[in-house]
């Protein structure tokens, strides 16, 4: 009997430890680096802020594409291609700076995202400003605050998905003035759970929602919603019996990409990456979108590594929906969340 016993609780103890092993990851919200980045995360994010200093590591620093030393790395390559620039975005929504590492170079970047923005850093003052051989610092701030056209109506709340916990929810009911129908722009509407629609702001940028559970790299979402866009021929208005749901967004995130930490950079002498950081803060509600996002790389010195009749249509995004910013005059977005749980997402807030 006793001989059975420990038989079967050595059976226990493998079996618990296979199923922690093959157990589902703790659900965050992820920021990644690019759009076509994959990550087991449903809840994710991405801002083209990385990018940006990542151009000004490869053509200001480094004067070529960023390889390490005994270390390809697929992350660094896809960085490489640089396939959003400050191109992409208008001159009056970021802020790019690099230098010898300083304390004069940090004062530099106070100052001039405090006249540009009127903000001050989340990421500064994790970055060591000692100077010294190989060290260089990186920054750039992407910064958005607009407003829709016309406020939208406050819903109420309402639980999203399969989570009970209730959401903040805004848009078009039944009784909501019909000016309201002018901001809206139906992309297409395929089915109860496949359809996109677009908002105007009252600048130039442009609010885009993609309700789908596809589980799909931000940038064949995008490529999927615009083929869709174009294949589709129905009604793109948005009419008097058609209702829009769309839950508030309060969301804050840091992220640490060591992956390209601790590597010798090739053709350099020594340099390596020390930090690579990135914040995205995000907020919407019924009147607009206030989006902030940092990123910066620190460089260090190191020693050599290997290493007709139709039915009212309802646009409630109150399940899995993806979203786009993108500035109506650019061929890309610069912004890109995937919501799968609105109440863990906004945990992450900043109220």
């Amino acid at each position: 009997m006793k001989k059975l016993l420990v038989t079967l609780l050595a059976l226990t103890m493998t079996a618990s430890a296979v199923f922690a092993f093959g157990s589902k990851p703790k659900q965050i919200l992820d920021v990644v680096p690019l759009m076509s980045s994959e990550t087991e995360q449903a809840n994710r994010v991405w801002v083209g802020t990385f990018q940006l200093v990542w151009n000004d590591l490869m053509d200001g620093i480094v004067k070529g594409p960023v390889k390490f030393v005994g270390d390809k790395s697929e992350l660094a390559k896809q960085l490489n291609k640089q396939k959003f620039k400050t191109s992409d975005l208008s001159e009056d929504s970021y802020y790019t700076a690099y230098g010898e590492t300083s304390p004069e170079l940090k004062t530099q970047i106070e100052a001039a995202i405090k006249e540009k923005f009127n903000e001050t850093s989340d990421v500064l003052n994790n970055i060591d400003w000692t100077p010294g051989p190989q060290k260089y610092v990186l920054y750039a701030m992407l910064k958005k605050d607009f407003k829709f056209l016309t406020a939208f109506d406050k819903l109420g709340a309402e639980k999203f998905g399969k989570n009970r916990t209730k959401v903040q929810y805004f848009g078009i009911g039944k009784d909501s003035d019909s000016m309201l129908d002018k901001t809206v722009y139906v992309l297409f509407y395929n089915s109860s759970k496949d359809y996109a629609v677009s908002i105007q702001t009252q600048g130039k940028d442009v609010l885009y929602l993609y309700r789908t559970k596809d589980d799909k790299p931000f940038d064949k979402l995008y490529s999927d919603m615009m083929m869709k866009k174009a294949q589709y021929d129905g009604v793109t208005e948005f009419l008097k019996a058609d209702e829009l749901k769309v839950p508030d967004i309060s969301l804050y995130r840091e992220k640490s990409f060591a992956e390209l930490c601790d590597k010798e950079i090739k053709g350099t002498k020594g340099m390596m990456i020390d930090q690579a950081l990135e914040t995205v803060d995000f907020k919407m509600n019924n009147e607009g979108v206030k989006l902030k996002s940092e990123a910066a790389i620190a460089t260090k010195m190191s020693m050599p590594l290997i290493p007709a009749k139709m039915k009212p249509r309802k646009f409630y995004f109150n399940d899995t929906f993806v979203m786009f910013l993108q500035e109506y005059d650019k061929n890309k977005p610069y912004f890109a969340l995937r919501v799968q749980d609105v109440s863990l997402i906004n945990k992450t807030g900043r109220n």
